[in-house]
């Protein structure tokens, strides 16, 4: 019993785990593509 109640915690760190790294990519992806526009912007501008 004590072993299901530790795998099933273990599952439940490991899924919400990957639900945080997965939103930290998403908002890294997304200053990253800001950036580029900016950049893009300067350089039309040269």
């Amino acid at each position: 019993m004590k072993a299901s109640i530790a795998m099933l915690l273990a599952a439940m760190f490991m899924i919400a785990g990957c639900n945080t790294v997965k939103g930290a990519g998403q908002d890294i992806e997304a200053g990253g593509e800001k950036v580029q526009k900016s950049a893009e912007d300067v350089q039309k501008k040269m």
